[in-house]
């Protein structure tokens, strides 16, 4: 039965074993309840008899790829089996062109008049709506079109900087600043950015001000030079805390068949005060971020999941400068359409990527 592969997992399966596994699995993901042998073999493209079956799910429960849960004759597959499953045996397609037209309607209307934050809010409600899950975006926090940018002395090598957009939005930072730095310094440093940047989004701001300082250096003494550094600095998502946590739809996690039982609903919920802290999904998502493509965490692999068997398909998503500038996807339970959501979360990261300044 078993074969040996270290680039495939599904190849230490033969074809005989790789169809049972792929029926309790796909049997399992529309059911969410264990498959017994009996039922397998009616639903094989191949002719088994029961006995068959049960002495290669006795083999594949060796593997450590299902598993009979409290005294069910059935199997489910284990993490490690849903794992093998997605990275071997799942046949992803593209999605469907009336999704991806739904898609674009729902992210992209009214796009360039709104605040990054509302487009973010709707892809989030938009992948919860799509894929019966919880849909989650993290992003640099920022605005999209900055209007003024002021300087407040707070105390001797401290500032308050408070960033105005077209739209109202208006964001607050106290900052370190260089010592000895005078009222003066600062009222130069307002003055600068507010005729440099206002009418741009805060990455052209960033572009534009690099370029201004490397050619104007010796204009600016080195005490506005810093400030002018540090205060675009906290907007440009490089600072621990800047990140905003968007999360919709969580009351799908508590609808599903396989979650019903108290003990599920208890470690959803501890999975949502997990959430609520933020801490540890902000980290996982911001690794993410330096990762290349999509990624696909399910159940135990990831310590935030442990407890609830969630899993999570996320995708980064990058501006017009092909900066990574968030990430994307959802979160539901292990028991998902694999299949049908892979292809949604990729194909919305591409769609922000083009929709985002």
């Amino acid at each position: 039965m078993i074969k040996h592969s270290h680039n495939n997992p599904a190849a230490i399966l033969d074809e005989r074993s790789t169809h049972i596994f792929r029926t309790i699995v796909d049997s399992y993901l529309e059911t969410g309840i264990p498959v017994g042998s009996r039922n397998i073999s009616r639903d094989l493209p191949i002719k088994l008899s029961p006995a068959s079956v049960r002495n290669v799910m006795s083999d594949l429960e060796d593997l450590g790829l299902i598993v009979a849960p409290h005294t069910s004759a059935g199997r489910m597959p284990t993490d490690l089996g849903l794992r093998m499953f997605v990275d071997g045996l799942l046949e992803v397609g593209q999605l469907p062109s009336q999704e991806e037209e739904q898609i674009r309607r729902q992210i992209g209307k009214d796009i360039g008049n709104q605040p990054v934050e509302d487009v973010l809010e709707r892809a989030s409600d938009m992948l919860s709506g799509l894929s019966s899950c919880a849909g989650v975006v993290l992003a640099d926090k920022q605005i999209s079109t900055i209007r003024q940018i002021e300087f407040v002395q707070l105390e001797p090598g401290r500032a308050l900087v408070v960033m105005v957009g077209e739209d109202g939005t208006v964001e607050n930072r106290i900052m370190d600043v260089p010592p000895g730095l005078t009222r003066s310094d600062l009222e130069k440093a307002t003055n600068y950015l507010n005729a440099t940047i206002a009418g741009k989004n805060l990455r052209q701001a960033i572009a534009v001000i690099e370029d201004e300082i490397e050619q104007r250096n010796r204009e600016l003494n080195s005490l506005s030079n810093t400030l002018i550094e540090k205060g675009i600095a906290l907007w440009s998502g490089d600072l621990d805390g800047q990140k905003s946590l968007i999360v919709r739809g969580r009351a799908n996690l508590l609808g599903k068949d396989s979650l019903e039982e108290t003990e599920s609903l208890e470690k959803i919920q501890r999975l949502f005060a997990d959430m609520e802290s933020k801490n540890d999904l902000i980290q996982l998502l911001g690794n993410t971020e330096k990762a290349e493509g999509m990624r696909i965490f399910i159940g135990s692999e990831n310590q935030l999941f442990s407890l609830s068997g969630s899993s999570m398909i996320i995708a980064p998503f990058q501006d017009q400068s092909s900066k990574v500038v968030g990430v994307l996807g959802i979160i539901g339970p292990t028991r998902l359409n694999y299949a049908k959501i892979i292809p949604m979360v990729d194909y919305t990261a591409k769609l922000m990527g083009k929709l985002l300044p």
